[in-house]
């Protein structure tokens, strides 16, 4: 049976420090910039670990580096080539559930089939250690994907923040071993604990801002695809820039190529790649089958959402909402799971549109001008109308729900017989 401690805040510095010796510890610190980044530990006594916010970016680095030197080869007498040589164990410490859930997806891409032995070299020798989310950030939906606030498995130890106090959890016999090695650090689990625990994860699982429909979407998309005008407007606003792919901790596309450091010597390089790139598909000759403008994000939205989703019954997105955050042109998965979730709902809701833009130009809110484009948006985009109107600042949710109160109002007194009728 998988053990349960109680650690208290003040004894987790020292247990990191004796965990971490003569490994690399992780965990997330504030830069020089302000930024919240996973980063080297080299001083616990100088370095603040961070837990009160998500860090901008995932551990993915850390397991698949964004740059990494495979091999260095000679060609003096033949090709010869040497593996990289093993860096030091790793501790990964505070690690969102969401993070991990993502490390389990790079396990089934790295570690299925063909074997990447780089990644399972550094695989094998990392502890992980996660810390459940008592309150989901703004643009985090991983309720929607399964994949937290809170994880059952994947990781060696789970933390929860009791105030003073966490509740440790082991999520495997690795984890187990860790809390027999050091006792001194951890004290038993009371019942007192145990509810509040749980009640901390009940609050967490109802405390999603945003709602993501992800199953839905994947429903649809099997049953009747996805609008073609989806992909062009979601086209239209992407730059090609890859930001998605590179905050994202599922991503994993690379190329590699050799940099020659000599005539006879040189290092094959793996770097990360993005399939939203121009050039991802381009071939040799300079022929691209795939209309870049058009159909760059097919590949990846429908990976992540389809064609995973069909073939682990879960999607490789894990919920972060980094990608909501990362887009200046505000083309994230959340969009398009809005949009396909929306389009199946057009002919009632260009009706309900219509109703509303009538409404709200009536009462003075909205020009016809304004309103028209408002309506052609809600068409290309399959946003609701009311949404669009309050994203660009054009009305608040105030102003909508008393004038939708009104009419409700004035059709009441419609039906409604007088006292002396």
């Amino acid at each position: 049976m998988l053990k349960k401690k109680i650690i208290k805040k003040d004894h987790l510095k020292p247990f990191l420090r004796k965990l971490s010796k003569g490994s690399d510890l992780i965990a997330p610190v504030r830069n020089e910039l302000g930024d919240l980044l996973y980063q080297k530990i080299y001083s616990l006594d100088h370095q603040e670990i961070d837990l009160a916010a998500q860090p901008q970016e995932s551990a993915k680095p850390f397991l698949f580096p964004q740059s990494e030197r495979l091999y260095t080869y000679d060609c003096a007498k033949g090709y010869k080539f040497e593996p990289e040589k093993d860096g030091k164990p790793t501790v990964l410490f505070g690690l969102r559930s969401c993070d991990i859930s993502a490390i389990l997806y790079m396990d089934v891409v790295f570690m299925r089939g063909p074997k990447d032995a780089h990644y399972i070299r550094k695989r094998d020798k990392t502890i992980i250690i996660g810390i459940g989310c008592n309150q989901p950030w703004e643009n985090c939906f991983c309720n929607a994907t399964k994949t937290g606030p809170f994880l059952e498995f994947g990781f060696d130890l789970q933390l929860t923040d009791l105030g003073d106090r966490y509740f440790v959890e082991s999520g495997r016999a690795r984890g187990d071993s860790i809390l027999d090695s050091w006792p001194q650090f951890f004290s038993p689990v009371t019942e007192e604990d145990k509810r509040l625990r749980y009640q901390l994860v009940l609050e967490a699982r109802s405390g999603f801002t945003r709602q993501v429909h992800v199953d839905s979407a994947f429903k649809r998309i099997e049953q009747e695809g996805v609008s073609p005008s989806i992909w062009e407007y979601l086209a239209k606003r992407c730059d090609g820039c890859g930001g998605c792919a590179y905050i994202c901790p599922t991503c994993t596309c690379f190329t590699i190529y050799d940099s020659p450091l000599s005539p006879d010597k040189g290092e094959r390089i793996r770097m990360w790649d993005s399939c939203t790139h121009i050039g991802f598909t381009s071939m040799a000759g300079g022929h691209n089958p795939v209309n870049p403008q058009k159909d760059r994000l097919k590949r990846r939205f429908l990976h992540k959402l389809y064609y995973d989703y069909r073939e682990f019954k879960r999607p490789s997105c894990v919920g972060c909402g980094r990608c909501l955050g990362i887009c200046f042109g505000g083309v994230d998965i959340g969009l398009f799971v809005e949009m396909v979730c929306s389009s199946h709902k057009e002919p009632v809701e260009k009706e309900t549109s219509i109703l509303l833009a009538k409404l709200l130009v009536e009462a003075g809110l909205i020009d016809e001008e304004t309103m028209q484009k408002a309506l052609k948006d809600t068409i290309n985009r399959g946003i609701p109308l009311g949404k669009i109107l309050v994203d660009n600042g054009l009305v608040t949710r105030k102003q909508l729900a008393e004038t939708l109160i009104q009419e409700i109002d004035s059709l009441g007194k419609i039906k409604s017989p007088g006292k002396g009728a």
